[in-house]
């Protein structure tokens, strides 16, 4: 193993909670989909399961893992945290539809008493609706990528282990609002015609695209903390700056036009036309 590597690897060690907090959720949501799955054996599929396991494991693996260990030496490590917490882990956890699985896999003593009151005063429906509507979804999202990137903030979340762990769970945070508009997990319900959601992902990729082409060009290291932070695989600051950008850029293209292209697809698809000829 190459010496920057293992120096890399040897400053990460195993984040007790971060991992004890995933084993439980993991645990908390396999019992709740067994539960319904035993009673009604149609309203969740295992693909479900899979896709929130595999959110819980995608989650991990940016917060919990080696990782994390390399992302105060690399700014390209720490980009791929962001695009990992927003892109992968938080849709694949809201398509495990994790409110209803959830509730049935805590202590139902627990449900019954505390989270069903608040889930039904009207408090929490008014800021629900606030707060899952697709605009305050994108604006909440778009200042939070774009906020953390600012260089002072930056720093800050750089500097302080505190700052630093906020801003993981401001991206995780900013993932879930993002694609709750495109996913529409239980118990949400379609606030815009469907047709909208290909633009709403197709706006979001320019404050990324913005973004990660600055990185890419500015020809100069925005953040100061990589020109002093220990190298990996020798790479300069500005290069591991501009690979950062880059990979900002494919991988937001990606991760949003593809759905984007699968939405208008399944518009477009003749079944669906007929399936509603066929109902009226």
């Amino acid at each position: 193993m190459p010496f920057e590597v293992h120096s890399g690897l040897h400053s990460w060690s195993l984040p007790i909670f971060v991992t004890l907090a995933t084993i439980v959720a993991a645990l908390v949501y396999v019992w709740g989909w067994y539960q319904l799955r035993h009673a009604l054996p149609n309203v969740l599929s295992v693909w479900r399961l899979a896709a929130f396991m595999g959110g819980l494991l995608s989650l991990w693996a940016a917060v919990g893992s080696p990782l994390a260990g390399m992302d105060h030496h690399l700014l390209t490590a720490h980009m791929a945290q962001h695009l990992i917490l927003m892109t992968v882990a938080a849709p694949l956890i809201l398509l495990g539809a994790p409110a209803i699985v959830l509730l049935h896999g805590l202590p139902q003593n627990l449900v019954r008493r505390a989270l069903q009151p608040l889930a039904r005063s009207r408090a929490v429906h008014g800021l629900g609706n606030i707060v899952t509507h697709p605009v305050f979804c994108w604006l909440a999202s778009t200042s939070m990528v774009i906020g953390w990137h600012i260089p002072a903030v930056f720093e800050q979340g750089m500097q302080s282990v505190g700052w630093h762990t906020l801003e993981h769970a401001s991206f995780l945070a900013a993932g879930l609002s993002f694609w709750w508009p495109v996913i529409q997990p239980w118990p949400s319900l379609s606030e815009w015609p469907r047709w909208r959601i290909p633009l709403y992902l197709f706006l979001a990729t320019l404050p990324c695209d913005a973004l990660s082409a600055f990185l890419t060009f500015c020809n100069r290291v925005v953040y100061p903390h990589y020109l002093s932070a220990h190298r990996l695989f020798d790479i300069s600051p500005l290069v591991d700056q501009e690979s950062a950008g880059a990979l900002m850029w494919v991988w937001v293209t990606f991760a949003y036009l593809v759905p984007a292209a699968v939405v208008t697809i399944q518009m477009l698809s003749p079944q669906r036309h007929t399936s509603r000829v066929e109902v009226v």
